[in-house]
């Protein structure tokens, strides 16, 4: 009673003793076609349902009726997907696709599935309109690499392990609304795994790319956890769950060559998990150089192997 009496006289708010700074916004990346290539924007428009124009198109294999994902389909990743018009609240935009021979794609074009299965050597349907059930096939075999099912989850095994992943109700998205990457986790993972591989925070296609500072020794977003976070003037993001990876971390984009040693350097230093996955909270718009600051109780998760992510099996990312 006596502190809370001390609080209350000298003005301070037991909410805003909590709130602190951990960054800045360096980057605010976009993917309009889910698995390929995206883009950096400087500003970006965050809705409840997530980034504005991120993930608003999927390639359907027309054999199995699931969504086509890097998992399993490295060579998405040698495709390039960016807004030639930019979506609004009102209008879907202009996709512009790079093919990796070097043509170019409109998404809606009424040949654009035709000429990516070609490429793909697979058959395709170029979509924007998600269904409630989503699935994206995965090989049990490979989608962690060379990295056995049990290091990243102890219960399963590659005999109860289903054959699909399941995204987000109703869109092309993987779990949650948006992925958040802290500078310091980047550098931490590239520390503990000891320089030999090119750990980029390309490799992960964050939404949010925040600059963090020195990683301090921990991963970032362990912090986050329970807690929130309000980026800008407006927008807040909470629900943050950690995100188990997969074999899309190692695969080869740009100049960046496939390097199974990422992965493994993930599941041994912290289960398996990069970044965070969240809700938004409050919608506004965001824009490279927004403060980020948290608030919330500390979780005490500083220093700790973050909780396993409440996502079942059929459920991981981030493609």
């Amino acid at each position: 009673m006596k502190q809370a009496h001390i609080g209350l006289a000298s003005g301070l708010d037991p909410a805003a003793e909590a709130k602190r700074p951990v960054g800045t916004i360096a980057e605010l990346w976009r993917y309009p076609v889910k698995s390929m290539l995206g883009g950096t924007v400087s500003e970006i428009m965050v809705t409840e349902r997530g980034v504005l124009g991120d993930r608003a198109w999927a390639l359907r294999d027309q054999r199995t009726g699931r969504i086509v994902s890097a998992k399993r389909v490295a060579d998405l990743l040698q495709f390039r997907a960016t807004y030639e018009v930019e979506p609004t609240l009102a209008s879907p935009g202009l996709v512009r696709i790079e093919t990796p021979d070097g043509d170019t794609i409109y998404a809606g074009q009424e040949n654009a599935s035709a000429r990516i299965s070609r490429i793909l050597g697979r058959p395709v349907c170029l979509e924007n309109s998600a269904r409630p059930d989503e699935k994206t096939s995965i090989d049990r075999d490979t989608v962690f690499g060379d990295v056995p099912v049990s290091q990243m989850k102890p219960h399963w095994t590659p005999e109860t392990m289903p054959d699909h992943f399941q995204l987000k109700g109703g869109t092309f998205l993987e779990i949650g609304a948006v992925f958040l990457l802290a500078s310091g986790s980047v550098e931490h993972l590239r520390g503990l795994q000891g320089g030999t591989a090119l750990i980029d925070r390309r490799r992960f296609r964050p939404n949010f790319y925040i600059d963090t500072g020195p990683a301090g020794g921990r991963f970032v977003e362990d912090d986050w956890l329970g807690r929130s976070l309000t980026v800008g003037d407006s927008v807040v993001l909470g629900e943050f769950e950690p995100t188990l990876w997969c074999v899309g971390s190692t695969l080869a984009q740009e100049e960046l060559p496939r390097d199974p040693r990422i992965l493994r350097a993930i599941a041994r230093a912290h289960q398996g998990c990069l970044g965070v996955y969240g809700s938004v909270v409050s919608s506004g718009l965001v824009r490279v150089g927004d403060p980020v600051v948290l608030a919330g109780p500390s979780q005490s998760h500083v220093g700790r192997v973050p909780p396993s992510p409440k996502q079942p099996l059929t459920e991981l990312g981030n493609c």
